[in-house]
């Protein structure tokens, strides 16, 4: 009776011991860490993990070396093998927890609210895929050497740890649609095809990447309703990813209007408009005429926003103003339907009228830049670039 006692002191004081040192440990080490991000990090994720693997460490030691007296029972084997299995779990937590520390300490270095945030966005996305990668592996690594303690089943701890082979065939049979989607989530991480953040248009919705996942990816649609996708879908189906490339993204506001719209106007409108408010970014801001048939035309107002959250919202702001501006200002150039009415021998009034022939503008005569998509600024030239090719002197074209 006396030994047991002996046992169940050492260990009390043993767990005493190793949870004051951890609390010690961590209190010095966040008051000489507050400078340091890794240092808080680790010190709000790794402590409850690293008091719970100190003490039943320091309990499995102080079992095993205080209990001589019953070497060979079955009571103390059994004893030592289930604090063995909670030595195994508690240090698979304390390194999951100090991964997930390392990870959010590169998250902290790159904000995602800013206009610009392609790079941030990108490395967010490949650290969260890690994450649960890192994480998988870990349980399954701390399963099999688990396992591997007990001496019935050491064979099928053994066979999860080196089987991997096999294993990989019997579930590539098993489950095709899954593993696809799988590996569609790595590559999606490391192809940046796609980013958390992104702005994109599938299945005809409009909306953000809300979630990526190995399995699935979530998309927010605009209206606050959520698009579940398989992974699979973004490497098998195109999309439009708005933000690829930048955040800054242009969008159109388009009006059927009466060929006496006084197109000059309109655009100069546009212009004082979108110069008086902070969702334009600057860049672009172009009014043209784009189809002339069926009695109307077809005005578009080209703008650009630095977020495609801005830019809905100005393209919304210049419609409402345009349409009120014509229909105050112009209301001749609204649109509408002619019907003329001649007499018996087919005798229209506009026949015996002499047309005015419009004044010529001068061939020299400098467009407006907001006249031109495609020419005028240097981000239209850039433009044009990219969709045309750069000019190339004659020297090189023969």
């Amino acid at each position: 009776m006396h030994s047991y006692l002996v046992t169940v002191v050492a260990a009390l004081a043993a767990a005493a011991t190793a949870s004051a040192v951890v609390e010690v440990v961590h209190r010095l080490t966040r008051r000489w860490g507050r400078r340091s991000l890794l240092m808080t990090q680790l010190t709000q994720h790794a402590h409850r993990a690293s008091q719970v693997a100190a003490t039943v460490l320091a309990v499995q030691f102080a079992v095993r070396f205080s209990t001589g007296y019953a070497v060979g029972t079955a009571w103390r084997q059994v004893l030592l093998h289930l604090l063995v299995l909670a030595v195994i779990a508690a240090t698979a937590w304390l390194v999951t927890a100090l991964l997930v520390a390392v990870e959010d300490t590169a998250l902290a270095r790159f904000r995602v609210d800013v206009p610009d945030n392609r790079h941030a966005r990108r490395v967010r996305t490949q650290v969260v895929m890690l994450r649960r990668v890192t994480i998988v592996v870990i349980v399954v690594l701390t399963v099999g050497v688990m396992l591997m303690t007990f001496p019935a089943v050491r064979g099928i701890g053994a066979g999860v740890l080196t089987s991997a082979g096999v294993v990989g065939v019997v579930a590539a049979l098993a489950a095709q649609s899954l593993l696809g989607n799988v590996f569609a989530g790595l590559q999606l991480a490391f192809s940046d095809a796609v980013r958390l953040d992104d702005v994109v248009v599938v299945e005809g919705e409009w909306g953000r990447i809300e979630e990526l996942t190995l399995s699935y990816v979530v998309v927010q649609i605009w209206d606050d309703r959520r698009l579940i996708l398989p992974t699979s879908y973004f490497t098998s189906t195109p999309f439009q990813n708005w933000t690829r490339t930048e955040a800054a993204v242009l969008g159109t506001a388009e009006f059927e209007l009466d060929w006496s719209v006084p197109v000059q106007a309109m655009r100069e409108e546009l212009r004082r408009l979108v110069e008086s408010t902070e969702l334009w970014d600057g860049r672009v801001c172009v009014l043209q005429v784009t189809e002339a048939t069926g009695g109307m035309i077809k005005v578009r107002a080209l703008v650009s926003a630095a977020s495609a959250g801005a830019l809905w919202d100005l393209r919304c702001l210049v419609r409402e103003h345009l349409v009120a501006w014509v229909r105050d200002h112009r209301p001749t150039a609204m649109p509408r339907l002619r019907a003329e009415v001649g007499d018996g021998a087919a005798n229209l009034p506009w026949q015996w009228v002499q047309p005015r022939r419009s004044p010529r503008r001068p061939a020299e005569a400098e467009v407006p830049d907001d006249a031109r998509l495609f020419g005028g600024s240097d981000d239209g030239e850039a433009r044009s670039e990219a969709f045309v090719g750069p000019d190339e002197p004659a020297e090189a074209r023969r």
